[in-house]
């Protein structure tokens, strides 16, 4: 599964790719949530750019992203909080 739910919380585990053409979410690879990233893989810029992405698309502050693992690998386990955004992008993802 590409997500946990944790009460008020959301666990994504995402599969990030740099170098992108845009940042967009790619859609569901296995059990992980693709996103596309402009930014390359160099000194943190590609997770500046995931956690920038992520705070627009869900409309949640960027201190509020968490890397719970995966800083410095391609599947990353990312926490924020669970809002009405982020249950409306998992509903539409789960229903395809």
């Amino acid at each position: 599964m590409w997500y946990k739910i944790d009460g008020n919380v959301v666990h994504l585990f995402i599969k990030a790719q740099p170098n992108a053409s845009k940042n967009k979410i790619a859609g569901i690879l296995g059990d992980s949530l693709k996103i596309a990233i402009k930014a390359p893989a160099v000194e943190g810029a590609a997770n500046k750019e995931l956690v920038k992405f992520l705070s627009k698309t869900f409309k949640v502050a960027k201190s509020d992203i968490v890397f719970a693992s995966g800083e410095t690998s391609k599947r990353k386990h990312i926490t924020m909080p669970y809002n009405e955004k982020v249950a409306a992008f998992i509903k539409e993802m789960d229903e395809g």
